[in-house]
Formats: structure tokens, C-alpha cells, sequence
């Protein structure tokens, strides 16, 4: 199936914005189309331009996909803001793909990084019944405890079983300096275990996905530490226990992709399961 492409103007509290829409160039799309959220700092082409290829192949495969920059961002105007100020950026990128197009009833939004975040963060805030399901790839929820968490989890406890390590610390390879690194994450990641961010970004994230009950897709790299920062905050944390085993959750693990897909073959990986998880909305 070919692909069209047009320019759909926008608009937020009197700013423009500047979204791309990839439709079907035949034939009527289905009922639900895809909103593709930007995280920053990037723009609507995305790294290795990803959201280009991905509206297109969505399209491809007879769905509407509009890419957008949100205020600030891009092509568009507007004060500088992030991930934690765009829910009326993105109510109104639903209101004006809706309008362009009647024949879409919903739209299932897709977020990669701090853009997942901001989808999850959208729907605490408006519960918006528009919103017929969520992509989520490596949902940013970092904090100092969450970082030195990973770090100790997946780097120092893997160094702490290499032989190199001991021999480097018995020749006075290893400084000082390395060390004091050890315990600063080992006291930052027990403080992450004790302590409670009540109403926390990541809190409000957890919120909107409990509050929302429609088919969530969580995509999660292996070679990623903003993935491994987000798994291990929903282990830890009291207001994620539970959400990521809910039957409406489907996860999907890339063991050999990094945080952005730059590998074609993952980037792919991606397509597909967005794809084959789109039809089940």
C-alpha cells in the first residue's frame, strides 16, 4: 500500500505547531489513529529518523500516524518546556488529527524515552477517553537512587565478579576514586529501597497507566540503562507493584537493541510488534 504525506498545522494556547500526518494513500484508515509523542531534545523525524520510518510503515499497513514537535521543539513556537509540561500539546495534537480526519474515532499514543513518560503523564492528568492505548519504549523514570541502582546492579556487581578487577585492585589499578564510586551508588540505591517519592513524576506515571484501562505496549531494550532504571524502579517501587503483570500489559523485549533502536534490524523489531500490537485495539 502507498504512502501520502501532509503537513497539519497546529495549534497550542495561540503557538503553532508543526505535525506530519502519514496516512493510506487509498482507502479509508481504521478507527484508530496513532499519535507519535517526541521526547526531547528531539524533533518529529526522531534519531536515525525512526518516526519517519514509523509513521510510514503504520501507514503502509492502513493506519494514520501523525508525528508532531511539540511547543519549543523543532518547527515550533513557543517557551521552552519538557516532558513535564505538554499535555496541552499533545490534547491538541489529538483534537487536530481527529478533526482532519472524522473517520478516526480514537488514537493510541506512542512514546519513546521521556515521551512515554509524558503519555503516561497525560493520561493522570486528563484521563482522556480518546485515547484508545499506549506504546511505551524505555519509559524515562530517572532519579539519582535509580541511576546508582542500575549502576550497581548491572555494572559493578558484574566488575566485582571479574577477575581483572581483583588483580587490578592488588596491583593498585583500581583507585581510590573507583571505590568511593562503589559505596556512593551502594548508599544512593539503599536510600532508593527506604525512601517514599510520594506524588513523584514517576508516582503520577504509575497513576495515569492504573487509571487507564486500555492495552498498554512496553517495549524494553537490553542494552539500555534508562530500560534497566525504569524495571528496576517498578520492582521497587509501592505505586508500580503489580501494573506491568496487569493482562492488558503486553512487554516486549529487545535483548540486542539500544535506548534509540539504531540498528535497523531492532528499529524493525519495533515496527512489527507496534504494528501486530495495533491491531488488537
Amino acid at each position: 500500500m502507498s504512502v501520502k504525506e501532509t503537513v497539519l498545522p497546529l495549534a497550542c494556547e495561540g503557538e503553532p505547531m508543526v505535525g506530519i500526518l502519514a496516512e493510506p494513500s487509498s482507502g479509508t484508515p481504521g478507527e484508530v489513529g496513532v499519535l507519535i509523542i517526541v521526547g526531547g531534545p528531539q524533533y518529529r523525524a526522531g534519531s536515525h529518523r525512526q518516526f519517519t520510518l514509523l509513521a510510514r510503515h503504520l501507514a503502509r499497513h492502513g493506519f494514520a500516524a501523525l508525528r508532531f514537535d511539540y511547543r519549543s521543539m523543532g518547527d515550533s513556537g513557543g517557551a521552552t518546556r519538557d516532558f513535564l509540561g505538554v499535555d496541552a500539546d499533545i490534547a491538541a495534537a489529538i483534537d487536530a488529527l481527529l478533526a482532519a480526519r472524522p473517520a478516526l474515532k480514537r488514537v493510541a499514543l506512542w512514546g519513546l524515552c521521556d515521551a512515554a513518560s509524558a503519555a503516561l503523564l497525560y493520561l493522570e492528568s486528563t484521563r482522556d477517553p480518546r485515547v484508545a492505548g499506549v506504546t511505551l519504549l524505555n519509559p524515562w523514570a530517572r532519579s539519582a537512587a535509580t541511576l546508582a541502582q542500575a549502576h550497581v546492579k548491572h555494572y559493578y556487581w558484574r566488575r566485582l565478579r571479574e577477575k581483572s578487577f581483583w588483580l587490578k585492585l592488588l596491583r593498585g589499578g583500581v583507585g581510590a576514586r573507583a571505590l568511593q564510586s562503589l559505596a556512593s551508588n551502594l548508599r544512593l540505591a539503599r536510600g532508593a529501597r527506604q525512601a517514599s517519592d510520594t506524588r513523584s513524576f514517576q508516582d503520577r506515571m504509575a497513576a495515569g497507566l492504573q487509571a487507564f484501562g486500555g492495552p498498554v505496549l512496553i517495549v524494553l531494550s537490553g542494552d539500555d540503562y534508562t530500560a534497566r532504571e525504569f524495571s528496576l524502579h517498578a520492582e521497587s517501587s509501592p505505586a508500580w507493584q503489580g501494573l506491568l503483570a496487569a493482562s492488558r500489559v503486553q512487554r516486549c523485549d529487545l535483548q540486542q537493541a539500544d535506548h534509540t533502536f539504531s540498528d535497523p534490524s531492532q528499529a524493525a523489531a519495533v515496527e512489527d510488534a507496534t504494528l501486530n500490537w495495533l491491531y488488537k485495539v
